[in-house]
């Protein structure tokens, strides 16, 4: 391993100071969760004797993970990990208590339809059930998520006295409490289903792939193709964060592993500490959304639309490819106009030697991808994946684990697991409460009613909808209360389900880059020494592509390559002129021709060259919101480039 990566972080902070007889709990949840959870999927036919039902396994999954959350998370961030107060107990054991009754009586709620009329045992269990999951999501999502899942899970109680638009079917309190702890729409509705279906193992393969040294491998890589070139670090510290946030799924554990590492690589070889943090916060936020694994949230999405994840999973190649190919462009233009070099290829890995070390990363990879788009066995292809990595890194690999190693993936596996049963049970709360009241179904023609029929302002309702929901809650759960109440509305209004379903999920990211919460630049700016809001623009300005490119893809579905071969090719030329155009327009460089000056000329340069690329990439089918943009943007486009051009010869500096 070179002399880049070998302080890399090996495990999450915080789980070393959790107690012993707590690290011994995740491990056998994570152990226990996992055989439940591969005895479901690949139908082995344990517990023969017993007809287990999905219901069971759903509670049984809240069993294994519920009662942990009151013994990892504190109850005040200001308290440290393993201060467990003895109401942490009390919660835990009543967690324990509740889910195991809920498991054994599975049966019963389903036979006897416990979920509409519960006998009074039941019905209690019901309201310790909930209680205990809004003081879950308030432990692991903060307050703001806590605040939004209790008041839509209260809302069936005073829904008939709510404003017209929001008027629903009131519920008394015993209705509201057993619907939510056993109904199929509500806590064991979409989000836990995705878990039990879908996530578990990839959650699995992203902690796997952490813990055996992918990510000092995939950073080596960066560093041996493109540490040399101009702006090398940054170029790396994109294309790394690409790499191992698609693992992660988490924008912050990104920042922090790969920006340590890259952060200072970049300051190193002269780029300012705002924009080095700048660009690792934007190359983050933006590596969650690359495939092929895309964070919880994709897993949810698919069972939303109820289609295979693969489907998902292209969709969303040509916008993830769009931003970063935009980020790579602002790095080389923001390099050139500085004349910042490269890493000497002395102090750099050899690509040869790193790829001898590590192929079998590349070799995991291509099997899930395999069987991924191949097979489409998206459900069990983690599974194989895992197995085969851990056997690769046993035969193969220096670090081989010892006990100390199964541990500690053992241990963060759990944590993980813990974390996202807490918060995806929780906000299928959010789902019962739009659900019992009948909310679900019509809420979406209030809001076209709301926009007047006009989709193109319901696109910006929703946008700023997911961004001011996204920055108060976890991703997944702005995500589900959009995908119930806006997305049926912008399907009604004729556009591409996946596209809309896209389009929630990245503008609920967009409060990572963007102040005033902005938090994965707070990060990075920790990291580079560097000022917490100056970061915060500069990853704005870096990641712009990613506030239009959801525009592009939900009206158009060339960009989410739902069209045919002509028309998808005829987008990427397209797009990718459109974005090298708007990113030169920003940077004051124009790739083959050179800076451009700073006078009042080169400003309006710049604007002609960012309005001619907008107008470059508009989609064909822009006509549903812009029709003269749609019938002669590529005129306009060309007008302004050749105007900018123009002007673009008079103003340029002479090279530094």
């Amino acid at each position: 391993m070179s002399q880049v990566t070998q302080d890399a972080p090996a495990q999450p902070a915080g789980m070393g100071t959790l107690p012993a007889f707590v690290r011994w709990l995740l491990v056998a949840s994570a152990v226990l969760l996992t055989a439940a959870s591969v005895n479901h999927l690949f139908n082995l036919g344990f517990f023969m004797n017993i007809r287990l039902l999905e219901i069971h396994y759903l509670y049984v999954m809240l069993l294994l993970t519920l009662p942990l959350v009151f013994l990892v998370f504190p109850c005040s961030k200001s308290d440290p990990y393993g201060s467990t107060r003895w109401w942490d107990y009390f919660l835990a054991l009543l967690a324990l208590i509740t889910c195991a009754f809920f498991a054994y009586y599975g049966r019963s709620v389903v036979n006897k339809g416990w979920d509409f009329a519960a006998p009074l045992h039941a019905v209690i269990a019901s309201f310790a059930f909930w209680f205990l999951l809004l003081v879950a999501a308030r432990r692991t999502g903060g307050w703001m998520l806590f605040g939004v899942i209790l008041v839509f899970s209260i809302y069936p109680m005073v829904a008939s006295y709510a404003p017209g638009p929001i008027q629903g079917f009131q519920r008394t309190p015993v209705e509201t409490a057993i619907f939510h702890a056993m109904s199929g729409e509500s806590v064991l509705g979409i989000p836990m289903r995705s878990f039990v279906n879908l996530v578990v193992g990839f959650m699995i393969f992203g902690v796997a792939m952490q813990h055996t040294g992918a990510g000092p491998f995939f950073i080596d890589i960066a560093f041996a193709a493109l540490g040399h070139v101009r702006g090398g670090p940054a170029k790396v510290g994109v294309l790394t964060s690409g790499l191992t946030g698609s693992m992660s799924g988490s924008v912050i554990t990104n920042v922090l592993t790969t920006g340590s590492i890259t952060i200072p690589a970049m300051k190193k070889v002269g780029f300012r500490p705002n924009y080095a943090a700048g660009i690792e916060a934007a190359a983050s936020t933006g590596a969650v959304l690359m495939p092929p694994i895309m964070g919880a949230t994709a897993f949810v999405m698919a069972t939303f639309l109820a289609t295979d994840y693969t489907n998902i999973v292209i969709a969303a190649v040509l916008p993830s490819l769009f931003y970063f190919f935009g980020l790579f462009a602002q790095i080389d233009g923001y390099s050139a106009r500085n004349s910042l070099k490269g890493v000497p290829r002395a102090d750099l890995p050899r690509i040869g030697r790193v790829l001898r070390e590590g192929w079998y990363f590349l070799a995991v990879f291509g099997l899930l991808i395999w069987m991924l788009l191949y097979l489409k066995r998206e459900a069990i292809a983690p599974f194989y994946a895992t197995a085969l990595l851990l056997i690769l890194n046993q035969l193969l690999s220096k670090s081989r684990w010892g006990r100390k190693e199964l541990m500690n993936f053992l241990i963060a596996t759990g944590r993980l697991f813990v974390e996202l049963v807490a918060i995806l049970a929780a906000v299928g709360l959010i789902v019962g409460g739009l659900a019992v009241t009948g909310m679900s179904g019509t809420i979406s023609n209030d809001l076209l009613f709301i926009a007047g029929g006009n989709t193109f302002l319901l696109l910006l309702l929703g946008a700023m909808t997911s961004f001011i929901l996204g920055m108060g809650m976890t991703v997944t759960a702005a995500y589900v209360i959009l995908a119930v109440s806006l997305a049926p509305a912008l399907i009604a209004g004729g556009l591409d389900p996946i596209g809309v379903h896209l389009f929630i999920l990245y503008w609920s990211m967009l409060s990572y880059i963007t102040p005033p919460v902005a938090l994965a630049a707070f990060a990075a700016a920790a990291i580079a020494q560097a000022k917490p809001f100056a970061s915060a623009f500069e990853a704005m300005k870096l990641g712009t592509i990613i506030y239009i490119i959801p525009f592009f893809f939900v009206l158009d579905p060339a960009f989410t390559l739902q069209a045919g071969p002509l028309e998808s090719l005829l987008t990427v030329l397209r797009a990718s002129i459109g974005i090298l155009l708007i990113c030169a327009g920003i940077q004051g460089y124009l790739l083959g021709v050179g800076r451009i000056g700073s006078g009042l000329m080169g400003t309006i340069a710049r604007i002609l060259l960012g309005v001619s690329g907008l107008v470059f990439a508009l989609p064909s089918h822009a006509s549903l919101a812009i029709p003269i943009l749609a019938a002669v943007g590529t005129g306009i486009g060309l007008a302004a480039l050749a105007i900018a051009l123009v002007m673009f010869s008079n103003t340029q500096e002479p090279a530094r």
